[in-house]
């Protein structure tokens, strides 16, 4: 099958949709699949306000069409709702194609902890977004719930994986500061409820890998606190592995790939009691969720690393392609467009 995967997040930037997709398409092309994916990179960009290294697409319409025109897709799924997910529905819709999108995080939540913009409106995007879409993927099943009770429709699965092989334990040699060592890896931004990591009165040493619009902020007021900015590859595995729990404080992730990649680093999680978190820990000898973030890090250090490993070991990033091209839908004519000049979009 031809797919046209459609996202306005791509490389360089680093957060759980870039890896989702990067590992769906190679995992789709080791069947037999031919992907194009289009992202950012392919067009002219603006920085998004407040951060920095998001480039958004604003007006990428003509060219995408000639794009995906010269691609010729048989399906299309549009993964985000920005500039370019805008264009690629409104192509689609135009033309009377199917298509199918998905529900990655929580952007109505974010927006509204950055600029304060009221949930209502956030939402009231989305489910126009997705109004027409023959599926909408999400990840769990606490989010196909949750995206229901706010009136999206024709929800459908596709689950995430991680790479084993690149995460995998090591020696925790690589950091030879005082243990436990305490660790989180992911954006340094607001939504993502670092400080409550931060506060915490724990022994040994806390780190925090990644970089965003809070870093530089937390790291002076934290000082004791190790931020090593971005990390990726073989040199995030090595952080990942060398720490004795991995703490994710968020409150908002949709799914939290990076805790896949703990346990399979035989790193056993704390978190809260959120649905996300109890999505991904589902088995209490591989994590400890607590509303206690600093009683939930201090149990975490009584599990069994191999526990973890194993538990990690059941997600597949070919089986989620599989999940994920099961619910796809031809590109023919849907039966409700409303043709070349549809006025709602």
């Amino acid at each position: 099958m031809r797919i046209a995967l459609i996202s306005d997040a791509w490389k360089p930037q680093i957060n759980g949709i870039v890896t989702t997709l990067s590992h769906t398409r190679e995992a789709l092309e080791k069947l037999g699949h031919a992907v194009e994916l289009i992202g950012p990179e392919r067009f002219r960009t603006w920085p998004c306000p407040g951060y920095p290294d998001v480039r958004l697409a604003f007006g990428c319409g003509p060219k995408l069409r000639s794009i995906v025109q010269a691609f010729k897709p048989e399906a299309m799924h549009l993964a985000t709702e920005g500039p370019i997910g805008f264009a690629a529905r409104r192509y689609c819709r135009q033309n009377g194609f199917a298509y199918t999108t998905s529900f990655h995080s929580y952007f109505p939540e974010y927006l509204k902890l950055r600029i304060g913009l009221p949930l209502a409106i956030g939402y009231a995007y989305l489910r126009w977004f997705h109004s027409e879409s023959h599926h909408v993927l999400v990840a769990t099943a606490s989010l196909q719930q949750a995206l229901a009770e706010k009136g999206f429709h024709r929800l459908a699965r596709w689950s995430r994986g991680v790479d084993s092989t690149l995460f995998r334990p090591r020696e925790k040699a690589f950091i030879t500061d005082a243990r436990p060592l305490f660790l989180f890896a992911g954006r340094v931004a607001i939504e993502k409820n670092i400080e409550a990591f931060l506060r915490l009165d724990l022994p040994g040493t806390r780190y925090v890998v990644g970089d965003g619009p809070q870093r530089e902020a937390l790291q002076i007021k934290y000082p004791g606190v190790h931020f090593v900015g971005y990390q990726q590859g073989e040199a995030l595995a090595r952080y990942i592995a060398a720490a004795d729990v991995f703490v994710f404080p968020s409150l908002t992730d949709t799914f939290g790939l990076v805790l896949l990649e703990a346990l399979a680093c035989g790193v056993p999680v704390a978190g809260y009691p959120v649905p996300a978190t109890q999505d991904v820990i589902q088995d209490r000898r591989v994590g400890v969720l607590d509303h206690d973030l600093g009683q939930a890090a201090m149990k975490a250090l009584q599990l069994n690393p191999r526990d973890c490993r194993r538990y990690a070991q059941r997600y597949s990033w070919q089986e989620c392609s599989r999940q994920f091209v099961s619910n796809l839908t031809a590109m023919v004519k849907s039966p409700g467009a409303c043709g070349k000049h549809c006025p709602s979009d």
